[in-house]
Formats: structure tokens, C-alpha cells, sequence
């Protein structure tokens, strides 16, 4: 990532190229969008059907929009939320219930995510897209670049690979998230991560 942002002067010519952010929660999203804003413009994409039950989804969504509009930022930052569709990541992890969390499940439920991230991406001519999953200590991060880079080659846009966890990162979004009051859910989101 570090090498990709060292280049956008010379790349870009004077434009700031526009990011498309996955964001899973307002916690994760913090250190993310403190760091990237620096040098992109930012859309952060809302799409996460594995949450549950729909007051959860419905409290984090909420938490990312309230963090969008409150912290500052070099560049400009907006959020898209795309449908509410827990059906699908049902039907994409059917039969992988019982997987331990971090297993076969999450795999699946990271490829949903950066699948529709990255069309999305395609979609809107961004120059990049990227997911704040990787912050998460409890996130694999290689898997999750790449998932990332699969879908860019499937799509044919850049993915900025990352693991924001990294030169503290985790510890700058905990610290952001008591800064800004944010609610910091203690299950990844969807039923099984609960159990």
C-alpha cells in the first residue's frame, strides 16, 4: 500500500484518485479513513448483508454514516450504503455453519463483500477499492488482499492491498472510536460470530 501512495504524485499527475472503501463498522473505519484520506478522495461503500439481526446492521450503518459526517478529513468523504440482503450471505455460506470463525465461512463471507466492493468499484470508475477488514487482529489479512486481488483481475480495477492493523493502527482506531464516542460491537456480525 505504502509503495501504490508513494507513486500517486508521479501516477496521478496532480489528481487525487478515488478510493472506494468497504467499511464493516465505524471502529474499523476510523484509523482507515484518517490514513487514506490524506491522499484519496473517498466513497465508503456500505455492503454487508452478513450482519444480523437487522438492528444490528441498522445501528452500525448508522455509527459509519455519524463517523463520515464528524471527523475531518484532508479529502472529501461520502457514503453509499447498497441493500440489506442477509438472504444472500445465507445462501452463500449454507452448509458451512458450523465452521469455526476465521474458517471456510469467513472466507466466503469476505469474497461476498470484495465481490460486490469491487463491481461497485468498476462501476463508478474508481481508481482504487480496498476493505477495512484487514485492521482487525482477528481478520486474515493476506487472505482478505488476496480475495482483493481476485476481484480486481474479475473486474479489472485496482485493488489497494492492506493490513491497517500494522505500524498501530488497531490501537489508533480504538483510540479514534473513544475520541468520537463510537459503538463498538463485540461479534464480527452475523449469527455464527455471535454464537
Amino acid at each position: 500500500m505504502e509503495g501504490i501512495i508513494s507513486r500517486i504524485p508521479s501516477d496521478f499527475q496532480g489528481r487525487t484518485p478515488r478510493l472506494l472503501l468497504h467499511a464493516c463498522c465505524a471502529p474499523c473505519s476510523s484509523y482507515c479513513l484518517e490514513y487514506l484520506s490524506q491522499y484519496f478522495d473517498i466513497t465508503v461503500l456500505y455492503y454487508n448483508p452478513n450482519i444480523s439481526p437487522a438492528e444490528e446492521y441498522l445501528k452500525r450503518v448508522a455509527e459509519v454514516r455519524r463517523l463520515v459526517g464528524e471527523m475531518p478529513m484532508k479529502n472529501p468523504v461520502t457514503m453509499v450504503e447498497t441493500t440489506y440482503s442477509p438472504t444472500l450471505f445465507y445462501q452463500a455460506v449454507k452448509g458451512l455453519e458450523q465452521e469455526p470463525e476465521g474458517g471456510r465461512r469467513c472466507e466466503v463471507c469476505f469474497r461476498l463483500r470484495l465481490d460486490e466492493a469491487a463491481r461497485y468499484a468498476k462501476a463508478g470508475g474508481f481508481d482504487f477499492f480496498t476493505t477495512t477488514l484487514t485492521i482487525s487482529p482477528l481478520k486474515n489479512a493476506p487472505l482478505l488482499n488476496a480475495i482483493g486481488d481476485e476481484m480486481a483481475q474479475k473486474y479489472g480495477v485496482a485493488f489497494l492491498p492492506s493490513d491497517f492493523k500494522k505500524k498501530e493502527g488497531y490501537k489508533r482506531s480504538i483510540a479514534l472510536s473513544a475520541q468520537y464516542g463510537l459503538y463498538r460491537q463485540n461479534f464480527c456480525g452475523c449469527v455464527f460470530s455471535k454464537r
